[in-house]
């Protein structure tokens, strides 16, 4: 593959749940000035606009994002700008813009400047016809148009890296939970809101039945596996690349009230399923992430109670 023009690392979708976190942690490893944060919009005090480079960048201007990558030497490019899946349902087409055309437009800049490519995707590639627990080579069937973008973001990163040998990696993420950000539209968002709620009203109504059970995975393991894969070996890679099951989490929304309530005196919790729930449903109760372990080493550290002790700790500030 072609070496990269440069060391630097670009994210987009910077302001985002994922990219605040992300864009700190890389930070800390390279270097503030090595990392150029971008998103859509303008931030004067965000943390990844004000503590290095800050872009306001479009990722679907292709020529903007190539000029930015070869003016900064930028060797990685995260792309983490995107639509979730709540958010889509409501707006399929922007859904369909932002996510296939954002990622088509990474591509080509990848392609035209010899950068790697990190392009993750989602649980919500799998539809109802896959197993409760999802193995990697399941059949992908979404029932959303979110997922339908995944699929086709994986399509993507694999004939860009077969065609122009651009290395394109990524991770089926589950729903992610944490307190730096706020949670950015998806149909896990209940597992971060929930936090607030206790700590806050000391109640919650949450938008999906009390049985419902998700593969989940606390931030910082999220941050962990990412950064994780970047750093592995291509020869390593199999064709997985492009859309890994990683290990992680599974639990019941009634599993996490109750963990909460056990912590936070006098919490309540009431289930109040809406159109949520029905994508809810066509995801797998959990995901085999044994390939991942195998071809990158990839293991969580994070139980549901360390996850719970850290949100709760987090957001109270303790």
């Amino acid at each position: 593959m072609p070496d990269a023009p440069g060391d630097n690392i670009l994210v987009t979708g910077a302001l985002g749940q994922i990219g605040t976190e992300l864009v700190e942690a890389l930070r800390e490893a390279h270097g503030p000035e090595s990392v150029i944060a971008t998103d859509i919009r303008e931030s004067e005090d965000h943390p990844s606009a004000t503590n290095g480079p800050f872009i306001t960048l479009d990722v679907l201007d292709n020529s903007s994002l190539t000029q930015v990558c070869f003016e900064h030497g930028i060797g990685e490019i995260y792309h983490l700008a995107a639509l979730l899946s709540a958010t889509g349902e409501r707006n399929p087409e922007l859904c369909r813009k932002v996510n296939i055309g954002g990622t088509r437009s990474v591509l080509e800049a990848a392609r035209t400047c010899f950068t790697r490519v990190y392009s993750p995707s989602s649980i919500a590639v799998f539809g109802p016809d896959s197993p409760k627990q999802a193995p990697q080579d399941a059949e992908l069937n979404p029932t959303t148009v979110y997922g339908e973008t995944k699929v086709s973001g994986e399509e993507m990163a694999r004939e860009y890296l077969a065609k122009f040998s651009v290395d394109t990696r990524g991770i089926r993420y589950p729903g992610l939970v944490s307190y730096k950000a706020p949670a950015g539209g998806g149909t896990t968002d209940y597992a971060v809101e929930i936090f607030h709620a206790a700590l806050g009203s000391g109640h919650y109504d949450c938008f999906v039945r009390s049985d419902t059970r998700l593969p989940m995975l606390y931030m910082d393991d999220a941050i962990r596996a990412t950064i994780s894969l970047m750093r592995a070996s291509s020869d390593s890679l199999g064709t997985s690349r492009a859309g890994y099951n990683i290990s992680c989490l599974s639990f019941t929304a009634k599993e996490l009230a109750e963990a909460i309530s056990e912590r936070v005196e006098g919490f309540t919790c009431n289930f109040v399923p809406d159109e949520r729930q029905a994508y809810a449903d066509s995801w797998p109760d959990s995901i085999d992430g044994s390939i991942a372990h195998r071809e990158w080493g990839w293991v969580p550290e994070y139980d549901l109670n360390e996850m719970v002790d850290a949100m709760l700790r987090g957001i109270s500030g303790d």
